[in-house]
């Protein structure tokens, strides 16, 4: 209401807010490639690879993210300060470069995008193929509508994601000062648009799913 967040003014939130956003960025995007992999390995033709994701080792790999990206980002507060023409900036020059060349354009943006994309084209190919398997037919439609959620999931997911990365990546290599209020007001403005764009992926599955279900089931299972 008053132009202010807070963490222009307190050092704590301000390291806090950004910690905690990233964090849970990085665990949502980990899932959905883990997602989109588990679908492949399960949609396999071959016995071995389809029984590679157990629920043992889906509940210990999502620990040892959920653990990874907490560190990544515990580490990340010790590099956030209050700038006084800035606000809440990064004050190292050294991991400004870590942002810009690797934090944003590849953990958050072209890492996950690539990953959740290759695995979610193989796992239609093996849905593709699904009917050479001798299983029973009520299964194969189940595998065909999961799969299909998984596409529609991962490129929501590419299409949300994507604007925010790019202008984060403008944005941490090109600051505004708050002495210029029309150009601070118009960048506050682009990231609210992006960063809501990029929550949608947050609580959009629950939705993807719905439609995408209920569309299968409009067409008798019948999508390939």
């Amino acid at each position: 209401m008053y132009g202010n967040d807070g963490t222009g003014s307190s050092l704590i939130w301000c390291k806090l807010r950004y910690t905690i956003a990233q964090t849970f960025v990085l665990i949502t995007f980990t899932m959905i490639c883990c997602t989109a992999a588990d679908e492949y390995f399960s949609t396999n033709y071959l016995y071995n690879i389809r029984y590679i994701c157990t629920l043992k080792l889906s509940r210990y790999l999502t620990c040892v993210f959920v653990c990874i990206w907490i560190t990544h980002s515990i580490i990340q507060t010790f590099f956030y300060n209050i700038v006084p023409s800035l606000g809440c900036a990064i004050a190292n020059d050294i991991y400004v470069r870590y942002a810009t060349y690797f934090t944003y354009p590849v953990l958050t943006g072209l890492l996950p995008i690539v990953i959740s994309l290759l695995f979610s084209l193989f796992a239609y190919q093996n849905v593709r193929r699904i009917v050479r398997r001798q299983i029973p037919v009520a299964r194969r439609r189940l595998d065909r509508q999961i799969t299909a959620m998984c596409f529609i999931r991962v490129l929501s997911f590419a299409c949300l994601a994507t604007p925010y990365c790019c202008y984060r990546i403008y944005a941490v290599n090109n600051p505004v000062s708050r002495s210029e209020p029309l150009e601070f007001a118009i960048r506050q403005l682009v990231q609210v648009i992006f960063a809501s764009l990029a929550s949608l992926n947050f609580g959009i599955s629950f939705y993807l799913f719905i439609i995408s279900s209920s569309q299968f089931r409009r067409q008798g299972g019948s999508i390939y």
